[in-house]
């Protein structure tokens, strides 16, 4: 019942169940992408070196581009950003749903917290986010950056990060996988032996005929098939998939305030999808004009005297 639930929960369905099976047969110790990616005595050494610059509040696509160098703070832009790579679609596209997904989450929680107060007296509220950074991330507890959550633009913003990163963000990294590492030259997932010495009689094989060479290195035909295999499983959808912008059932909420706020949001979406496919047929716009991956497949395999 509570409208903060009503807002997460579309966005945790699943989750919890797949994260949970990935720690168990993915990530873990033998698990598959020791098997086909990552060296096994060092695979989780990597995981937990990496999950120590994790942070929660550079999740959000804004702070992700200002990270990163791609993007620098300019009040006068739609978004307060300036893009340093104008055709980037990731950045284009993302942030015009980034935009729509703040939007949604300021407007909906602006109609159960009208002020700070309301938000440091929720005490369910309270209660969850105090789980969320002490024991859901116990050992980053004590970790500066985390939002304290007594007030509304902390609410908002916190909550449209985590949107962002269960659909959109998650969208973009997962989905576009097989398209590119399904086929295996453009991204295999390790490699065999190092690169030929310099004098050696391999590094004059590699000069003679380089792409002879790299195809010794690349992956066996079992990791490939594995590899492939579980790409293609993650990229699935569900029969029952929920898209962003949709809800299962029309009756998720009985205050028509929230009702016509969902459809405002709703709408965007659709309006921000129509200007995506549009922008992907401009043909000044490099990056936008990507082949099918049959006929790059194509190519690679000519290229390479398969």
């Amino acid at each position: 019942m509570h409208p903060i639930n009503k807002l997460l929960v579309p966005h945790y369905c699943d989750t919890m169940n797949i994260n949970a099976l990935a720690r168990q047969s993915l990530v873990n110790a033998d698990g598959l992408l020791e098997f086909i990616i990552f060296p096994s005595k060092y695979a989780l050494e990597m995981f937990s070196t990496a999950y120590k610059s994790w942070n929660f509040v550079e999740q959000g696509l804004p702070f992700d581009f200002l990270k990163r160098g791609m993007a620098v703070e300019d009040p006068s832009r739609p978004h307060k950003l300036q893009l340093l790579i104008e055709d980037y679609p990731y950045a284009v596209d993302g942030l015009a749903i980034w935009s729509a997904i703040e939007t949604w989450v300021r407007v909906y929680c602006a109609i159960y917290y009208h002020d700070d107060s309301a938000v440091q007296c929720d005490e369910e509220l309270q209660a969850w986010w105090k789980e969320v950074c002490e024991v859901g991330h116990g050992d980053k507890k004590d970790e500066p950056w985390w939002p304290e959550m007594r007030s509304v633009p902390e609410l908002v913003k916190s909550h449209a990060t985590i949107i962002w990163v269960s659909s959109a963000m998650h969208a973009a990294v997962n989905f576009g996988q097989y398209p590119y590492a399904g086929y295996v030259p453009n991204k295999p997932t390790m490699s065999r032996q190092f690169m030929p010495e310099v004098g050696s009689a391999d590094y004059g094989e590699l000069q003679k005929n380089l792409e002879k060479v790299f195809l010794k290195t690349i992956a066996c035909q079992l990791h490939t098939i594995v590899g492939i295999s579980l790409i293609e499983v993650l990229l699935t959808h569900t029969s029952d998939e929920v898209y962003l912008g949709q809800r299962v059932s029309a009756e998720w909420s009985r205050d028509e305030r929230a009702i016509e706020a969902w459809n405002r949001f709703s709408g965007k979406l659709k309006e921000i999808e129509k200007n995506i496919a549009r922008l992907n047929c401009e043909i000044s716009l490099k990056n936008r004009r990507a082949r099918s991956y049959e006929a790059y497949a194509s190519d690679r395999i000519a290229q390479l005297r398969l």
